[in-house]
């Protein structure tokens, strides 16, 4: 997709790497930033040199700042009204499981990520930030309901409290990455930038090691297991076992072991 661009994108060692490329807007999605996720994330589904995804930003100021004010639909592209009945919603364009893509993704978040940006944060797999970074919503604050946002990060198991906290709070407080972290919402903290790049590149190269079918079927298995009871998520689970399963993953797997003890790294 060299034609991209909101988007920088390239592949190394199983992993791709997408950062979002509007820092002059502060990475706020407009219309072809949601077009250009979505069709990247469909396109990396059936893409076998990919197994790992770091999503990341580029400017060093923020992350994502949500939808641009200025966000206005491509001529001949969805309009975006609202109706008490129906409201087309660019935001569901912008995340990886939206688009059905299970390949895991991890977010390295530096600098700002408020409003619109809980989209992406809120379907990723894990997050990694710097000790600069910084939480919120400002929906409410400016006359906004906050809705999708804060459902996203409630479902991925984000304390009620903070969800409520953070969105009620709007512009009058953000969260620190600390906080984050202590919260769960944030599964490492990083000093920098430097750091930032090289301990998601790290997770995500351990990620891509592993045989890419027996990864998508865990991944696939614990995310709907998410939205069932314990044996609804228990007998699917043994579905994906066997879509997962496979010789040439057990072989691929086998093959790690013969070459040696994995020396961990401890956090």
């Amino acid at each position: 997709m060299a034609d991209l661009t909101t988007l920088t994108w390239r592949v190394a060692d199983g992993v791709g790497f997408v950062n979002l490329d509007r820092p002059e807007r502060h990475n706020a999605f407009d219309q072809t930033m949601c077009e250009e996720l979505s069709a990247l994330w469909r396109r990396l589904r059936t893409d076998d040199s990919v197994r790992a995804v770091v999503l990341g930003a580029e400017g060093g100021k923020a992350f994502c700042t949500g939808i641009d004010r200025d966000f206005v639909p491509s001529e001949g592209g969805a309009e975006y009204t609202f109706s008490p009945y129906t409201y087309d919603d660019p935001g569901t364009l912008l995340g990886p499981k939206s688009n059905e893509l299970w390949k895991p993704v991890i977010a390295a978040v530096d600098g700002l990520a408020c409003g619109g940006a809980f989209y992406l944060l809120g379907e990723v797999d894990f997050i990694i930030a710097t000790e600069a970074s910084r939480f919120f919503d400002p929906h409410v604050t400016y006359g906004m309901p906050a809705v999708y946002e804060p459902l996203l990060m409630l479902h991925r198991g984000m304390p009620f409290g903070e969800v409520l906290r953070m969105t009620l709070l709007g512009n009058h407080e953000r969260m620190t990455a600390r906080r984050a972290e202590e919260i769960g919402l944030v599964s490492e903290v990083v000093t920098d930038a430097d750091a930032l790049v090289e301990a998601a590149t790290w997770a995500a190269g351990a990620i891509a090691s592993a045989p890419s079918s027996a990864v998508q079927a865990t991944l696939r298995t614990l995310w709907a297991g998410r939205e069932l009871s314990r044996q609804q998520a228990l007998d699917l689970g043994g579905t994906f076992l066997h879509l997962g399963m496979s010789e040439e993953a057990l072989a691929e797997g086998q093959k790690v072991f013969e070459r040696g003890r994995i020396e961990p790294r401890e956090r």
